[in-house]
Parts: C-alpha cells; structure tokens; sequence
C-alpha cells in the first residue's frame, strides 16, 4: 500500500506562549527603528507559528491510498460523526489531534511508500516532533536517506531534482501541469489558523482533501514521465 499524506496546522495564540519564547521569536525586531516596519515583522512572526510544531498543532491528515483511491481526512472535531463522500471515495472521521497522530503512525507502519509535496521540510517532521511532544512514538523515521525514495518520495524533491532547480508551490506545478489546484476554491494553507478560529474546521478538512488529490495528480505525472 502507497499512500499520499498532507497535513493542515494552525498555530497556538502567540500570547500562550512563554515570555521568553516570545522574545526569541521577536529578537530580529527588537532592532527595527521604524514603527510600521516593525509591527509589520511582529505580524509576519504571529503568522508563521503554523508552520512550527513547537508552537502550532495538526488539524487534519489527509491519507490517499493509491491503489484504491480511496481518501480519509483526519480532522479535529467534536462532534463523532464520520462523513463518507461515496462519490469521492472521500471519508471525513473526526478525531483529536493525539487520535489522528495515532492513527496515522498505525497506518503508515503497514504502509510500503509515503508520498508527499513538500513533505521532507514540512509534514513528516512536523508530524514526528509533534507526536514526540504528545508521547506518541512514530512507527517508522521517515526522514532518513534524503535521496533514497523506498520509503518516502517527497514530490518537491523529484520535481526540483533535489533541489537542483527552482521550488515553486503546489499550487504553481498545478497550474503548470493542467491539475486543478486546492486554491482555486479560494483556500490557502494560511488561511487555515482563521478558519479554525471561526469554527469551519470541516472546510480544513474539505481543503486538505483537495491537497491530497492534487498531490496524486501530480504523482501520476510524476511516475509516468520521471520516475526513471
């Protein structure tokens, strides 16, 4: 079993966090004489803190397996009731975020690949720090061996050879190779902390989804035309 994974994070209120913490991540603005400048930066710090798992959480893990096609989205939510989108081969099954970790790790260690964009520099790390943090431990490391993809093949790193060329975002390769990208509904990643704090957690989930399509699409691609 093959499976895509991408995950949505929000990051905590930056007022929760410990003065000391909070000067760490306010050092470099500390210098900044011109006021507009500097409430510029301290905005930009608040808004980077999902992209961290010391000081932001998971919301939701979208899992595609590529055999069948089959999606589960993993999202925060009280309410138990699971969503199935027959349709869409799309199940939503709401869960907390140590559930959802749990969940994720089984699934994984039955796993033969894990397939990501970005994953290597974004959600397989997030995803081990947090759940180091939460006293789950992960099933497997999939952060060794950078150029060794039995395991996990990060999609940027494929596309980019490496790094060789130029990134560009998920949304960019989407545009490029005829996929319909997640933010075309109007959604980006973030954009997620202000949906979260408005409630519309299961709108995270529908776009996590879309991101665990997209990520499909361009695997096919990838594993059609470059996967030599």
């Amino acid at each position: 079993m093959n499976l895509i994974c991408d995950i949505e994070t929000t990051g905590y209120d930056f007022e929760i966090l410990s003065e000391s913490q909070q000067e760490y991540l306010l050092r470099f603005t500390g210098s900044e004489s011109d006021p507009l400048k500097k409430e510029f930066q301290t905005e930009e710090t608040k808004r980077y803190l999902s992209l961290y798992p010391l000081t932001a959480k998971v919301v939701a893990i979208g899992l595609m397996n590529i055999e069948t096609e089959k999606t589960t989205v993993l999202f925060e939510s009280e309410d138990e009731e699971e969503i199935l989108i027959e349709e869409k081969g799309i199940k939503y099954k709401p869960l907390p975020e140590t559930g959802m970790l749990e969940y994720f790790w089984n699934i994984t260690a039955k796993s033969e690949k894990i397939i990501t964009f970005n994953g290597r520099n974004f959600d397989i790390p997030f995803l081990m720090i947090r759940s180091a943090m939460l006293s789950i431990k992960p099933s497997r490391n999939l952060m060794k061996y950078r150029y060794d993809s039995r395991e996990h093949i990060d999609l940027l790193d494929q596309f980019t050879f490496f790094g060789t060329t130029r990134k560009f975002n998920l949304d960019f390769y989407c545009n490029a190779f005829g996929i319909q990208s997640p933010k075309s509904k109007g959604v980006t990643g973030m954009e997620v902390k202000e949906l979260y704090k408005a409630g519309r957690v299961k709108e995270i989930a529908v776009y996590c989804g879309d991101d665990v399509y997209a990520t499909y699409k361009l695997y096919k691609i990838w594993n059609e035309y470059l996967n030599l």
